[in-house]
């Protein structure tokens, strides 16, 4: 479920420090009941070798004529990104944490974990079009309960990155993130009770 941005501007997350001139892009509840402590299990998911979009053909074909794109393009070589064409959100990280858990890397992906606290996870991917930041936090859900919580900021690339953001819109909002909250859900389900259990405190 998509939320208002204030879910995200109004708590007292780590990554308004770094990331002010980042623009809020998207913010979404996941799928993933839990108790205060899930952030870890969360994270582990979504670093993991299985894509959350995995099951779903259509966003399967977005991703992939996106990178074949790329790869045309050269939107994706190195030189284009984090630490390249932009200086990497690293650089940014307060001591404490810079000297903190920066949590896993992401398997086969192209972001690169920031840093990682009890309730929030953060993690950035440059290119040629852009230089955005996945934010996952782990927020109560007004049951009792918590859940996990995705952001999505931008620093698109000139005009270019703006334009190009514009025409992917429809795509992301019609077929990739539709597919990515239903694979999340699936596999935070899938997981042996016992971790729920765990996750429950």
């Amino acid at each position: 479920m998509r939320l208002p941005n204030t879910a995200h501007t109004t708590r007292p997350w780590r990554i308004h420090e770094i990331a002010g001139d980042f623009r809020l892009d998207d913010v979404w509840a996941l799928p993933t009941p839990g108790g205060p402590d899930g952030l870890d299990r969360l994270v582990r998911q979504l670093t993991g070798p299985r894509l959350p979009y995995a099951d779903s053909p259509v966003a399967r074909t977005l991703f992939a004529v996106r990178w074949k794109l790329g790869a045309l393009l050269g939107w994706d070589r190195p030189e284009a990104g984090a630490g390249a064409r932009v200086p990497t959100l690293l650089d940014r990280l307060p001591a404490d944490l810079r000297e903190g858990p920066r949590g896993p890397e992401v398997a086969g992906g192209p972001f690169r974990s920031l840093y990682q606290t009890r309730d929030e996870w953060a993690s950035e991917i440059a290119n040629r079009t852009v230089h955005a930041v996945r934010h996952i936090g782990w927020v109560p859900d007004g049951k009792g309960g918590y859940r996990g919580q995705m952001a999505v900021l931008v620093k698109p690339n000139g005009l270019p990155g703006r334009a190009y953001m514009a025409a992917i819109k429809p795509f992301r909002y019609l077929g990739v993130y539709p597919a990515v909250l239903r694979g999340i859900g699936r596999a935070w389900q899938s997981e042996p009770t016992r971790a729920a259990r765990a996750d429950a405190g």
